[in-house]
């Protein structure tokens, strides 16, 4: 789809020039049609063009008022019909509820600004409102942190909270108008749930995680000591099978959330 406007920087604007990555990134969502799509940023509509297609109904957040006049003529018929709505706002702040996404099941499917990628995986998967199953178009190395590291980040940990990340595939720079300076790749998150958190609340699980990883450097015992006595780190470190000499981005979700349990009659 041709560019109708220059880019804006400061929105961080790569806009998708080809059908090819669209395409991948629904397969990825294993859109159906009469589905629910939300879409962030939807620039000059290469992705939401697939989606439509798809048979899905998008609801689409642009913040430039200069695509969404582009947008408006581009699809009038799929406004007119219903199929797209869109809102006019800041992806750093989404109000689920205001979107009408308050009671559907729903995806995301977005080629998201790359300086506020972290913000997003966060603020849709924390969201009360969750959606079912999450495609971002993100910067490859934010991919390969969460799928591909043996090493565990925050955001690692914090993806796989909430479900299982997928590393789809990687997409060149000459997918995008203008290119970035890196590459990049899609990431799906699927079968996105809260159930890691009916034993130990979500803020709770994420206070001490910033805990642990407070100095990486630092062995995980001597980061919580900050909070907890040496006796009742110790214990709980080795009720959750963690080594006294591990390092937080040494330890598993799993571990972690049975670690986060064994601490909470100390928090």
């Amino acid at each position: 789809m041709p560019e109708k406007f220059e880019h804006k920087k400061s929105l961080g604007q790569h806009f998708l020039n080809s059908g090819y990555v669209p395409k991948k990134m629904c397969d990825a969502a294993d859109l159906a049609p009469g589905e629910v799509v939300f879409e962030i940023g939807p620039g000059t509509g290469a992705l939401t063009k697939e989606i439509l297609a798809r048979g899905a109904t998008v609801v689409a957040l642009e913040a430039d008022l200069r695509a969404i006049e582009s947008l408006k003529e581009t699809f009038l018929d799929e406004i007119t019909s219903g199929q797209l709505r869109i809102h006019h706002g800041d992806a750093r702040s989404i109000d689920f509820a205001n979107l009408g996404l308050t009671h559907q099941n729903y995806k995301v499917v977005a080629n998201i600004p790359y300086y506020i990628s972290g913000l997003l995986f966060r603020t849709v998967l924390e969201s009360d409102i969750q959606p079912t199953t999450l495609v971002f178009l993100v910067q490859k190395e934010v991919a390969t942190r969460i799928c591909k590291d043996t090493k565990e980040s925050l955001l690692s940990l914090g993806v796989k909270a909430y479900g299982t990340p997928t590393y789809i595939c990687t997409v060149s720079k000459s997918h995008f108008t203008p290119p970035p300076r890196v590459d990049s790749a899609v990431v799906a998150v699927s079968g996105i749930s809260k159930q890691s958190f009916k034993d130990v609340p979500e803020k709770d699980f994420f206070t001490l995680l910033h805990l642990g990883f407070g100095q990486k450097r630092k062995q995980l015992q001597g980061n919580l000591s900050a909070t907890y006595s040496k006796e009742v780190i110790i214990s709980a470190l080795s009720a959750s099978n963690i080594s006294q000499t591990a390092r937080a981005e040494d330890v598993s979700l799993e571990s972690w959330l049975l670690l986060a349990k064994k601490l909470q009659p100390h928090t």
